[in-house]
């Protein structure tokens, strides 16, 4: 990864330069080391829908709460509410449990306590309650997220199923919810002095290992 060439984050627009150059590194290497999902036995490709399914149903709506909880500008609050208020007016946990039902990869235990350690950091992440980073980190969340419904659908594709609600829906809606979240950390760095970089991205490093996690085949 090309390291942010500032040391510290200054509140203004321009600083969400480096940020989102950042990001958008992780993503792309995150997106080239996906294993190809034609080559995966389909055991893998159920493990991987399944370990993502155990983590996303159950954790997203807690973690934007606690970006919700966070934040102390009245603009990020804003953003971050319109996002929560699609999730829970959308049932969106009920598109990821039909979607993983519908490609037979409902979590088992093992499927959860596969990715328990790693999971368990974020909540704990999230739990501090650190405004900056945790924009940063939902911002780097969605973004993914939105590139990553096309490798996620075709895993399901192979596995026989059509129902692709949940991919089709955030292949669209993180596009913006990620323009939104960048918006909210634009407002939150105006009332931060300076954030350095190895707190900036410390969520975003925890997810990076999460989504490791998950599409691991190993």
């Amino acid at each position: 990864m090309t390291p942010v060439s500032v040391t510290t984050v200054s509140p203004s627009p321009q600083a969400i330069t480096p940020v989102r150059r950042y990001i958008d590194e992780e993503i792309e290497a995150i997106l080239a080391s996906l294993p190809q999902p034609g080559r995966l036995s389909a055991e893998a490709r159920r493990g991987i829908i399944a370990r993502y399914s155990a983590v996303l149903e159950g954790n997203f709506i807690y973690w934007m709460t606690g970006a919700w909880l966070a934040v102390r500008s009245d603009a990020a609050r804003a953003k971050i509410m319109e996002n929560l208020h699609e999730e829970v007016r959308d049932a969106h946990p009920l598109m990821m449990r039909k979607f993983a039902m519908a490609a037979r990869a409902f979590p088992t235990d093992a499927d959860a306590l596969a990715v328990h350690e790693h999971l368990t950091a974020v909540r704990l992440f999230i739990g501090r309650l650190s405004p900056v980073r945790i924009v940063i980190t939902m911002a780097f969340f969605e973004g993914l997220i939105q590139r990553f419904m096309p490798y996620l659908a075709e895993l399901a594709r192979l596995q026989g199923s059509s129902e692709m609600e949940y991919t089709d829906v955030h292949g669209v809606c993180d596009i913006t919810h990620t323009q939104e979240l960048f918006h909210a950390l634009e407002a939150e760095l105006a009332l931060t002095p300076s954030v350095s970089e190895k707190e900036m991205f410390e969520g975003v490093a925890l997810l990076r290992t999460l989504i490791q996690n998950i599409v691991s085949t190993n």
